[in-house]
């Protein structure tokens, strides 16, 4: 009786512990999957970056940003050191300003300096709740 509840519990072991085995066997991902989602995100993030920067280059945005009494610099370097989730908030302000801008437009409407605005005091915020 002893010989057949051995084989029986060892039976049972085994089988539960197989699926196991599979399951964490199955999630894995190979270096190169996440060497290449890695790089993923470090392109977006560095373009991000470039969209965010490329923008407080632009003459209106540097005329809004002085008239409004704010320091391009500091908002620069803030950008600079900005983390992916913030650069990415701030990426989508620079291009409804870009949009704005977009085809040589020499008069700043009222909506595109309030877009303007609403992007350099978003980048102040960040700046000072870091």
């Amino acid at each position: 009786m002893r010989m057949p509840v051995s084989v029986l519990a060892i039976l049972l072991t085994v089988l539960t512990a197989v699926p196991r085995v599979h399951a964490q066997a199955s999630h894995t991902a190979t270096q190169s999957a996440i060497d290449s989602a890695l790089d993923q995100h470090v392109s977006s993030v560095a373009a991000d970056r470039e969209d965010v920067l490329r923008v407080l280059e632009h003459p209106a945005v540097k005329d809004v940003a002085s008239r409004a009494g704010i320091d391009l610099r500091r908002a620069t370097s803030a950008v600079e050191t900005a983390g992916a989730q913030q650069l990415s908030t701030m990426a989508t302000q620079a291009h409804q300003v870009e949009q704005a801008l977009a085809g040589g437009q020499s008069k700043v409407v009222i909506s595109t300096t309030v877009i303007i605005i609403a992007l350099l005091v978003l980048i102040l915020i960040i700046v000072a709740v870091d």
